[in-house]
């Protein structure tokens, strides 16, 4: 976690010299989704998100994230987890077609018998395929799940496609 906040810091430093060209109103974002729920000894999860951001500035946006993920073991009914989490995400605009971007984002979740919080620390890669199309190549993040007094640390892995609209 640690990392990924340096990482997160480092990007607010340099989205200070980011243009302002070229950067869309909203952002719209749907991805599949690998979710690994505990370390080792854990469950692989698969699923999907869909994510939504609104941007202040050319480097300054607010996400929101909803995420399902499910798990069948052979001998259960399935396991599934729905998170929803909001919160501030930055964005390097450089007037190219790559704009990497860190998100700290909290909120909630449902799932394992239980409603609880939840934190996600991480960023991404988006690629620009046409004006208001863009490929999110990787979006990598560490998620927290707290209910009851535990903690279940978890990675999410997505890929997926923007739709963006708007300029600013």
């Amino acid at each position: 976690m640690r990392i990924a906040l340096l990482l997160l810091a480092g990007l607010m430093v340099l989205a200070g010299t980011a243009y302002g060209q070229d950067t869309p109103i909203g952002e719209f974002a749907t991805n599949y989704s690998y979710f690994r729920a505990g370390g080792r000894g854990g469950d692989n999860l698969h699923g999907g998100s869909v994510s939504g951001a609104g941007n202040v500035n050319s480097w300054l946006g607010i996400a929101g994230d909803y995420g399902v993920y499910h798990f069948q073991p052979s001998f259960t009914g399935g396991i599934n987890i729905h998170t929803f989490t909001v919160g501030p995400r930055i964005s390097l605009r450089s007037g190219s077609r790559v704009t990497p971007f860190g998100q700290v984002l909290v909120g909630g979740f449902h799932g394992l018998g239980t409603n609880g919080f939840a934190m996600s620390v991480g960023g991404g890669l988006d690629i620009k395929v046409y004006r208001l199309v863009a490929i999110r190549m990787a979006q990598v993040e560490y998620m927290m799940l707290h209910a009851q007094g535990d903690t279940l640390n978890c990675a999410r892995v997505s890929a997926g496609i923007v739709f963006r609209f708007g300029e600013r």
